[in-house]
């Protein structure tokens, strides 16, 4: 594990008890508090996003063996952020249904008259909008971040690709010239191997024409 990862790795822990036991708080509190702490928390979560790409950068450029265990980390960190998401979600939920309520209860007292059914539902309308609105946002923001760590690990496979390409095109350079000079040294050889037929085939016929001339001068010179 690298000391990069480790590092992050400390500061998401922290930061995620923390992130815990905030959003745990801010159910207990009311108007500015809460919004304070809601701010406090998204805050947190944005640099817990951070932490957790920077983690992911650092385990995809180590050794296959060493990734494996910590991509499944990673996972289950992701899933701890997930889950933080949501409560932050709630807690902001109930927050916008609180506020629609002393809303109709401000409209009702300045008017000194029941509110209506109509302005009931509007607002609650009005209010139902915000919500789909705001989790609109938080999945756009959330298909961002993922298709920026694809690309990011796109980029990093290429990156991987290309040193294996570079490597393989040094390996057949020194293919080629190991070819080479094997093809140098069997030209050599086979010259070689041709002088020494040529200086063969001369000591035999130098060796047959001595043997002629004995024969001769033992049989005919008698």
């Amino acid at each position: 594990m690298s000391a990069a990862f480790e590092s992050c790795e400390n500061r998401y822990c922290e930061l995620s008890a923390r992130l815990s036991k905030n959003c745990a708080s801010a159910g207990t509190l009311d108007g500015e508090l809460r919004k304070q702490k809601i701010s406090e928390i998204k805050a947190g979560l944005d640099e817990a996003e951070s932490l957790i790409r920077k983690m992911d950068l650092e385990a995809r450029a180590l050794q296959p063996s060493i990734k494996a265990g910590l991509l499944v980390k990673l996972r289950e960190y992701k899933s701890d952020l997930n889950s933080l998401k949501s409560e932050l979600k709630r807690i902001e939920t109930k927050n916008l249904n609180a506020a629609a309520r002393d809303e109709l209860l401000e409209a009702g007292m300045a008017d000194t008259l029941p509110v209506s059914a109509n302005q009931r539902d509007r607002l609650l309308y009005s209010t139902e909008r915000l919500n789909n609105s705001t989790n609109k946002i938080t999945e756009s923001r959330k298909i961002m971040l993922e298709t920026e760590e694809l690309g990011v690990s796109l980029l990093q496979d290429l990156h991987q690709q290309r040193q294996a390409l570079l490597h393989a095109d040094k390996m057949l350079h020194g293919v080629d010239d190991n070819v080479g000079r094997s093809r140098r040294i069997i030209t050599k050889i086979s010259r070689r191997m041709d002088r020494n037929k040529w200086i063969i085939g001369a000591i035999t016929t130098v060796l047959l024409i001595a043997i002629v001339v004995i024969l001769y001068f033992k049989l005919f010179r008698k």
